[in-house]
């Protein structure tokens, strides 16, 4: 929720700071700033250039400040690591009480640490030492030293003289002490606002992952190997897809029967998510390579058929109109008309079914796979192994977001009258 709200309070910061003051400095002079209405224009809306490096350094920001990085300035509050104690009031069955203090000592998790020696003192409630983690809590029985114990009939009635039962807690300096339902003590030391590194490391700790697997492998591949081999199955899926979904889609949008008899089947297919189709893949193909390009085929197969149909449907009928009455064969019509004006819809679904399937490659090597992205992920989550898994995930969206402005670019360049006919 912290997070959250600095989030929302740098956003708006950044929108005030930029739209009022470096917006006013740095006016541009274009057809764009020229029009008297942009609302609901889309052709006005562009990427503020300004908006997008502030978003991507405030969530590095983030991210460095909640995990301790060195690599950014401010840090939020980490784990309390150091020495501290609190005291336990013990009662003895007649009634009588006495005071003992443990201390403790809060270490960073991976180094090696003493129990600090204390003297036991005298009195029936004698004083204890522990050790504990960072982000962890230690048990302790309390009475194993002390002259009166649980079994006969001693209970801790109060910490740092505050009074408590079993099933209770108490917060002393710098963490909580409960007691469990048997009476023994359990001290947990603040936590503080920072990650733990196992649920999320700092951003040297990924970066550092990967050059280590970059250059020394893992799970018997390098780094390069694993993203080649989901990329190779992302592309041939994508591309056996395209190339059967394009006519599939003209066929329907320019024959009846086409459309009568495929239109149940790819209305059916559409909402199924390709992730339900992996068992039945498995089952027919097995969990080889095949199988996989074939769970990517069948991912981009119905939005290339779909967004081909469309791009055809969407083809204004005065073109069509006009071509005829130019004399136009139904050839003529199709290369010169048909085709050109479907392929903005069609580049759009491409874009769609490549972003489909490279999540759909990652999620088929999470069941069986020997090699990729993917499995890479999931091998490191059985071993705890965040670091490998984050750095997983931020090469997965780089090169997904990579093919998503190659696709862009290649639709510029080869449907340039995008927009303006």
């Amino acid at each position: 929720m912290t997070i959250l709200i600095i989030y929302i309070a740098v956003f708006v910061a950044a929108f005030l700071i930029v739209r009022k003051g470096v917006k006013r400095a740095m006016a541009r002079r274009d057809y764009t700033s020229l029009k008297t209405v942009t609302f609901g224009d889309e052709s006005a809306v562009r990427p503020d250039r300004w908006a997008s490096v502030i978003s991507v350094v405030t969530i590095f920001l983030l991210w460095g400040a909640f995990t301790g990085s060195k690599w950014v300035p401010v840090h939020a509050p980490g784990p309390f690591v150091g020495e501290t104690e609190f005291t336990y009031t013990l009662e003895a069955p007649d009634g009588s009480r006495d005071d003992a203090t443990v201390y403790a000592r809060v270490f960073n998790v991976g180094e090696d640490a003493a129990e600090p020696e204390v003297d036991p003192g005298d009195g029936f409630a004698r004083n204890d030492a522990i050790k504990v983690g960072a982000w962890r809590s230690e048990l302790l029985l309390m009475d194993k030293n002390d002259e009166v114990k649980r079994a006969d009939g001693a209970k801790v009635v109060a910490i740092d003289g505050q009074p408590v039962a079993p099933g209770g807690s108490v917060s002393v300096a710098n963490g909580t002490v409960a007691i469990t339902s048997k009476g023994s003590l359990n001290f947990s030391p603040d936590k503080g606002m920072q990650m733990e590194p196992i649920w999320l490391p700092a951003p040297e700790a990924v970066v550092a992952r990967v050059g280590e697997i970059a250059s020394e492998g893992y799970q018997n591949f390098t780094l390069w190997e694993h993203l080649y081999w989901s990329l190779f199955r992302v592309i041939v899926g994508f591309f056996f897809g395209a190339l059967v979904g394009i006519p599939l889609g003209y066929a329907m949008g320019l024959s009846d029967w086409f459309r009568g008899w495929f239109d149940p089947i790819v209305e059916f297919m559409r909402p199924v998510p390709p992730l339900a189709l992996i068992p039945l893949v498995i089952i027919w193909a097995g969990i080889g390579e095949s199988g996989k390009i074939i769970l990517l085929f069948l991912a981009a197969l119905w939005i290339m058929t779909i967004s081909a149909r469309a791009g055809v449907s969407g083809v204004a009928i005065s073109k069509v109109h006009a071509a005829y009455s130019l004399g136009a064969s139904k050839w003529q019509l199709m290369r010169y008309v048909i085709v050109p004006n479907s392929l903005p819809e069609i580049f759009t679904g491409a874009r769609v079914a490549m972003g489909v399937c490279w999540g759909t490659v990652v999620a088929a090597e999470l069941v069986a796979a020997e090699k990729g992205a993917g499995m890479m992920i999931m091998v490191a989550s059985r071993f705890q192994n965040t670091d490998i898994v984050i750095m997983g995930i931020i090469l997965i969206g780089i090169i997904g977001y990579g093919i998503d402005i190659l696709m862009r670019k290649a639709e510029t360049w080869l449907v340039p009258w995008k927009g303006r006919v």
